[in-house]
């Protein structure tokens, strides 16, 4: 039987935290399980302690972002554990979903990583298999399908999407969303653990790109299920998440595209913060958003246009 450590990176999600960890009992094979609390003021870490004695909490004293807390918890357990599952504090694992993973990687050696499939809180699907980044869909991302492109493009190849995941048959994929992510300690020690460099977003999108790249496949297995909080996202404007999520992008992009391609993704970026700030000015003047809603968005649009 192998040994699995789970990997938690919570921030201020105590409520979310718990149904987590509570969701982790179903699994019938042991978990080591390390809770990274990246300074939460909402007293996460005390509840963990209090109410999962058996789960490990580790405070690095500092925000390290996602990556930085996924790391210090791996290096709790990469030489004692023959799997590490990479979990989001905002999601709920379906009973027999760690179990369908952990077989899937047993059955298929050259399998480096699986995801399970996600869903919303309501049950519906949530997409979470996408292929690398490219021009194209940076161009659908900012000038959305339906909206200012043709619908039909939405969901497509073309947009990054994989048809699969209508069906049930387990199918090979660039990478996963990184809310569940199972891979081999083996992998983590060849190809190295996620680059601390990016605080927040496309991590995982770097990180599985080093995994194909050194000869792994990623799959994503449709019989094990996560019901995902965060895909459910809320109308709410988050100016900061906008810039922590294009400053990651480019990071990516500077690594791995040419300086043409480079300077491509850079112009699709600079016309949609025009467009959105237009957008968001036309909202304001028809009373349909608030001047301080109106001032955080221009500060993100503009922000964004000058990485």
């Amino acid at each position: 039987m192998p040994s699995i450590g789970v990997v938690i990176v919570s921030y201020n999600t105590r409520d979310l935290l718990r149904a987590c960890l509570l969701s982790l009992h179903t699994c019938t094979l042991p978990l080591h399980v390390v809770v990274v609390d990246n300074l939460s003021p909402d007293q996460s870490a005390a509840m963990v302690a209090a109410e999962f004695p058996a789960v490990q909490v580790v405070e690095p004293g500092d925000n390290l972002g996602f990556a930085g807390g996924t790391n210090a918890g791996i290096a709790q357990m990469l030489d004692s554990t023959d799997l590490v599952l990479l979990l989001n504090p905002d999601t709920v694992v379906h009973h027999g979903a760690i179990e369908a993973l952990v077989a899937f990687l047993d059955q298929h050696p050259r399998v480096g990583a699986v995801s399970p499939r996600l869903l919303n809180p309501d049950g519906t699907l949530q997409p979470a298999a996408f292929r690398f980044p490219t021009v194209l869909m940076t161009l659908l991302d900012l000038f959305p399908p339906g909206e200012v492109l043709p619908g039909r493009l939405y969901g497509s190849h073309w947009h990054g999407r994989y048809p699969h995941e209508q069906g049930v048959a387990p199918f090979a994929i660039d990478h996963p969303l990184g809310a569940c992510i199972l891979t081999r300690a083996s992998v983590l020690r060849g190809v190295g653990l996620l680059d601390a460099t990016y605080f927040m977003y496309a991590e995982e999108i770097d990180w599985a790109r080093r995994v194909r790249a050194a000869g792994w496949a990623i799959w994503q297995v449709p019989a094990a299920r996560v019901t995902h909080v965060g895909g459910a996202s809320t109308s709410q404007f988050r100016a900061r998440m906008l810039v922590e999520l294009y400053t990651a992008r480019l990071q990516y992009f500077a690594r791995y595209e040419r300086p043409l391609t480079l300077g491509l993704h850079r112009a699709i970026i600079q016309l949609g913060m025009l467009r959105l700030a237009l957008r968001a000015w036309w909202a304001y003047l028809w009373d349909d958003l608030r001047a301080e809603d109106l001032r955080a968005r221009l500060w993100a649009y503009g922000t964004v246009s000058r990485l």
